[in-house]
C-alpha cells in the first residue's frame, strides 16, 4: 500500500458526493464492461441510488486532500427474506487510485461495517476479464463460487460474470 493511501480517509457518503461518484462510475460505464449499464448515470439518479442504499447498508467514500479516490457500498443480495444476512458488495476507484491499495482500504472498512450490522455473507460480482478486481477479491479473502458464461452483452461482445463470496 502506498504511503499516500495510508494518509487517506474513509467516511460515509453524503448526497453532495453524487457528482464525484458519477465521474468515477461513468468512466467504467462508458469505457469498460465492468458495469453492465450502457448509459451514463446523472447526478439526480445517483442521489436517488445513494438514498435508497443507505436506508439499509453502508456506502463509503475514500478521499485524500478532499479528492474522492473511490467508493464502496453494499446492496441487498436478493429480495426473499431468507437472504437478509447476505449483501452484494461493490468497489469503484478513480483511474488514478487503481493499484495503490484503495480498494483494499474500502473493502476492509465496508466488510467491517457489514459484519457489525449482522451481515453473514458478502458477495461480489466481477465481469470478466478483470484481473484487478479478481486480485482485490482474493486479497480480501473472497473465494470464487460461480462463473456464468455470456450473461451480458456490451461493446459488441459477450461477457462472463464470476461471483465471489466471503463469510464475515
Amino acid at each position: 500500500m502506498s504511503e499516500n493511501m495510508m494518509m487517506s480517509d474513509v467516511r460515509p457518503v453524503s448526497l453532495d458526493d453524487a457528482e464525484a461518484i458519477c465521474r468515477i462510475y461513468n468512466h467504467y460505464v462508458v469505457t469498460t464492461a465492468i458495469s453492465f449499464e450502457e448509459s451514463e448515470v446523472g447526478t439526480a439518479e445517483m442521489s436517488d441510488r445513494i438514498t435508497e442504499v443507505t436506508q439499509s447498508f453502508p456506502w463509503l467514500i475514500l478521499e485524500r486532500d478532499g479528492a474522492m479516490l473511490g467508493y464502496a457500498y453494499a446492496t441487498k443480495w436478493r429480495v426473499r427474506s431468507a437472504y437478509r444476512f447476505s449483501a452484494e458488495v461493490s468497489v469503484y476507484l478513480s483511474p488514478e487510485a487503481r493499484g495503490q491499495g484503495a480498494g483494499t482500504i474500502l473493502y476492509g472498512a465496508l466488510l467491517s461495517q457489514l459484519a457489525k450490522q449482522g451481515v453473514h455473507t458478502a458477495i461480489g460480482g466481477i465481469a470478466l476479464p478483470n484481473e484487478a478486481s479478481v486480485h482485490l477479491h482474493k486479497k480480501c479473502g473472497f473465494k470464487q463460487v460461480a462463473q456464468f458464461a455470456q450473461v451480458g452483452f456490451k461493446h459488441g461482445r459477450w461477457i462472463d460474470v464470476a461471483y465471489w463470496q466471503k463469510q464475515l
